[in-house]
């Protein structure tokens, strides 16, 4: 009897340690943007490499260009789109408005930036084929950003014409990519640093000089591959190391519906794009996508996945900047997602869609936009509601004001809309 007893209080511990040991596994997120696939594209040609990571976890259209004739109405442009993933803001927050990148506001932080901030210690790296992706965007080194500095970044390539003439058919940007994945591969599979962005620009090249064609197709399909490299070392990470790696691959951008060569406008093919990820517990917000044939406002978007990311690193986001995300977790429990603000008189009629049915919402105002300076906004609480109650009305007669930033904070996250009135 006392030797059962023994061989059972051993099973019981190891039982426990493993346990433990699995809900110790140190986390990792990388992300991939490859340049300028709408949806349409991606689901026409064969990706066996990305279908394999949405099996393990899942694919689902998405959008681009915040919300259509409204305030937060953002370009389908590259380096726009980068960013809006980048703060989980739109443009009219980060404010990149093209690939020139005047003037980011860099009170809206990057993941990166976040990330450093809480976790010093742990290692963050780009790989990129393109310079500004890091100098301006990221922005390491510069004094709006705390002087961020990344633990390793390989990028620039594009600048070296001696080495890598610019030809017509853009082939060397392909080899560029190829080294950048390379590089990224080996330095993910070798040192495993805990937040990674790697980007890739041939596809949109080949789509703004093809337009929909099969020089494009082939490059979506080169893609693919890099990416099966890139997964392989991820895999082995995990293997070798017991990591738990989330992995998300999007696009910055769509294509226009007429050739396919543009882009940058609101048209749906433009707007429309994807996202391919191997995440766990997947909620309603992503598989809102799964499928869809045009983008619409509930589809997950290019912002969703920075707080995605964030809630897989265990990353605290202050209250000042989670009140300024325009982005939704697409995994785990949400509260509320799509609200909806009507202004009529001194009256604001919010609506918004209850996913999930526990706790209630706290409705919060103000009337200032000093965040976009550095400073802070006074936020009144003007009310309370039941998530399920998908509804509220707030009087703002006391509020004279052109601008009511409207902010709803339910149990397991918070979204936020702007009455803008001219």
């Amino acid at each position: 009897m006392l030797l059962k007893k023994l061989m059972l209080s051993k099973a019981l511990l190891l039982v426990a340690c493993t346990t433990l040991f699995a809900q110790n596994k140190p986390k990792k997120a990388v992300f991939i943007i490859v340049d300028g696939i709408s949806a349409d594209t991606k689901e026409s040609v064969k990706t066996p490499n990305l279908d394999l990571i949405a099996k393990t976890g899942g694919y689902s259209r998405a959008y681009v260009g915040g919300g259509k004739g409204t305030y937060s109405e953002t370009p389908t442009i590259s380096a726009v789109g980068y960013n809006s993933l980048l703060t989980g803001t739109w443009a009219n927050k980060h404010n990149v408005w093209d690939n020139k990148i005047d003037k980011p506001n860099y009170h809206y932080w990057t993941i990166f930036r976040l990330f450093s901030e809480q976790y010093p210690a742990r290692k963050t790296a780009v790989f990129s084929s393109w310079l500004d992706n890091r100098t301006k965007l990221v922005g390491e080194g510069l004094t709006e950003t705390g002087k961020l500095r990344l633990t390793y970044s390989f990028d620039g390539l594009e600048l070296d014409t001696v080495n890598r003439p610019h030809d017509k058919d853009a082939a060397y940007m392909h080899q560029i990519d190829e080294k950048v994945v390379d590089e990224a591969a080996a330095y993910l599979e070798n040192t495993g640093p805990d937040l990674t962005w790697v980007y890739l620009e041939y596809t949109d090249d080949m789509g703004h000089k093809y337009g929909d064609s099969e020089q494009f197709h082939k490059a979506v399909g080169m893609m693919d591959a890099q990416i099966g490299r890139l997964w392989k070392s991820i895999q082995l990470r995990e293997k070798q190391f017991n990591e738990d790696w989330q992995i998300f691959i999007t696009t910055d951008h769509g294509r226009d519906a007429q050739t396919g060569k543009g882009h940058g406008g609101q048209s749906d093919r433009e707007r429309s794009t994807w996202i391919v990820t191997n995440a766990k517990g997947l909620n309603t917000r992503f598989k809102a996508g799964v499928p869809q044939t045009t983008p619409q406002i509930t589809l997950p978007a290019i912002v969703d996945i920075m707080p995605t990311m964030a809630r897989h690193l265990d990353l605290n986001i202050p209250k000042e900047q989670l009140f300024e995300l325009d982005g939704v977790p697409l995994t785990g429990k949400i509260s509320i997602a799509e609200p909806v603000l009507k202004k009529e008189n001194n009256q604001i009629s919010i609506s918004w869609t209850a996913r999930d049915t526990e706790g209630g919402v706290k409705i919060w105002a103000a009337t200032t936009n000093h965040f976009r300076e550095g400073g802070r906004d006074l936020y009144y609480l003007m009310g309370e509601a039941k998530v399920t109650d998908q509804k509220a009305v707030i009087d703002v007669s006391k509020f004279k004001s052109g601008l009511y930033k409207i902010v709803l904070e339910g149990k397991y996250n918070t979204v936020n809309r702007w009455i803008v009135e001219k």
